[in-house]
């Protein structure tokens, strides 16, 4: 059987160290080939702005041209702008080089389908398998081209406008923080033309500060610069745009969840949200369900991840849902996560509604839930610590106390960084915090 390669968002890891090398990088993108790449034989790649994404471009562009494949360069670009166009550009699939929310020095492969969905994990375990294999025939007759297209992020923006048409955002004064990733070169101007006072911070990327110290993982630079600059709102985005955290004009930090809420209730208000459903997943707050139950809209969770969120929009016909890491996704816009879209829809909202963001904020009540992100060297230990049947029976117990107080336990090994993730909610405080203990203290253990 091949490794497990692809976690959650794709194929992840320290640049230079396998699998980010460019022998790797060669050899998935000759397996996409096979897999993928079999009728209009074209593929298009764009990247963030983290120096490793020269390196692991160049091997995808000699592996997809090895095997006579064209392919279209797009440059720096978002992956919420890349899912977009994405059908538009006649491609088989397009891959999108990044490492999201995570330091400069990690990377990551995402592969996306010609419609701009993620691939299903049937045509990730195979492209596993073909890259295990490493058997690859190659045809002196039949190579592929390069050519290099800096249309999209014109395309994207001229996409963004027609949306959202006139001057939406006029008179809001907006900090935005874009981790020094994908969106640094033009998000801040593409909201001032919808009418915002713009604040850019995070907007210098140098290929090693994306994330660093900013954007949606490191908020404090925006709060403390919405509170200095007597800003309306801070929208902080991560290395690849997909994800989005906000505060209101106090600094207050809002998280994925209370964006759920509020956007979910603006297209609900505004007879847009299809199905009259949002989709969350299991790692969202018990609280976003009762508020959510209390307008009548009907609320689904699914396992962790974007690609399961999409996956059950598409099932029950709903236009909306996200993740409460940020990762919110509105089919009306576009197929994946968009940051800045999101961002957009909740600066016109809290402009329509006449009020400050901390009258509306939070949105609603929070049940208690303790979430702790334990770190181990690589995933390997972390393998062997949730199999350990003294853990399991920690956990076990630890849910069984929760599920006695209407809450329940996660423990779950993160699908890009080498995490273990326990999340532990509960209508009792002290249950939560007497289950998480038992199960952090035990993990600890091997740590």
């Amino acid at each position: 059987m091949a490794d497990k390669l692809f976690g959650t968002d794709g194929v992840r890891g320290v640049a230079n160290v396998f699998p980010m090398v460019p022998d790797f990088a060669m050899k998935l993108a000759m397996a996409c080939a096979v897999t993928i790449c079999t009728n209009h034989r074209k593929v298009a790649i764009a990247k963030d702005t983290r120096i490793s994404g020269d390196m692991l471009e160049a091997a995808l562009i000699a592996g997809f041209t090895a095997s006579g494949i064209e392919v279209v360069s797009l440059g720096v670009l978002p992956t919420p702008a890349l899912t977009m166009l994405t059908p538009e550009l006649k491609v088989d699939m397009s891959v999108m080089i990044t490492a999201s929310h995570n330091p400069y020095h990690d990377n990551g492969i995402k592969l996306i389908g010609a419609d701009g969905n993620k691939l299903s994990d049937a045509q990730t375990s195979r492209i596993e398998t073909l890259v295990a294999e490493n058997a690859f025939a190659l045809n002196p007759d039949a190579l592929g081209r390069v050519q290099f297209d800096n249309t999209a992020v014109a395309r994207y923006e001229q996409k963004i406008k027609s949306l959202f048409q006139g001057s939406p955002l006029k008179n809001m004064k907006i900090v935005l923080d874009c981790a020094n990733g994908a969106f640094a070169a033009f998000a801040p101007e593409l909201l001032r033309s919808l009418g915002a006072e713009v604040i850019a911070i995070g907007n210098t990327p140098d290929g090693r500060n994306i994330n660093m110290g900013c954007g949606s993982t490191a908020t404090q630079l925006m709060q403390e610069t919405v509170v200095s600059t007597n800003s309306d709102m801070g929208i902080a985005l991560d290395g690849d745009g997909d994800r989005i955290i906000v505060c209101d004009e106090k600094g207050n930090r809002l998280d994925g969840d209370q964006i759920l809420a509020f956007v979910a209730t603006y297209l609900h208000q505004h007879n847009q949200l299809k199905a009259n459903s949002v989709v969350a997943t299991v790692w969202s707050n018990l609280g976003l369900e009762k508020y959510l139950q209390t307008l009548g809209i009907k609320y689904f969770r699914t396992a962790v991840g974007e690609r399961h969120v999409t996956e059950k929009m598409r099932e029950i016909g709903s236009n909306f849902g996200g993740e409460e890491s940020g990762h919110m996704v509105q089919f009306d816009f576009g197929p994946t996560g968009d940051g800045l879209v999101t961002g957009i829809t909740m600066a016109a909202g809290i402009l329509q509604s006449g009020k400050k963001m901390s009258q509306i904020f939070p949105v609603f009540e929070k049940c208690p839930c303790e979430i702790k992100n334990l770190r181990f060297p690589n995933k390997d230990i972390i393998a062997k610590v949730l199999d350990d049947a003294m853990v399991q029976k920690v956990v076990d117990e630890s849910a069984q106390m929760a599920q006695t107080a209407g809450g329940s336990v996660i423990v779950r090994k993160s699908g890009t960084e080498p995490l273990i993730k326990v999340r532990v909610e509960a209508e009792n405080s002290d249950v939560v915090k007497q289950a998480a203990d038992k199960i952090i203290n035990k993990i600890s253990e091997f740590m």
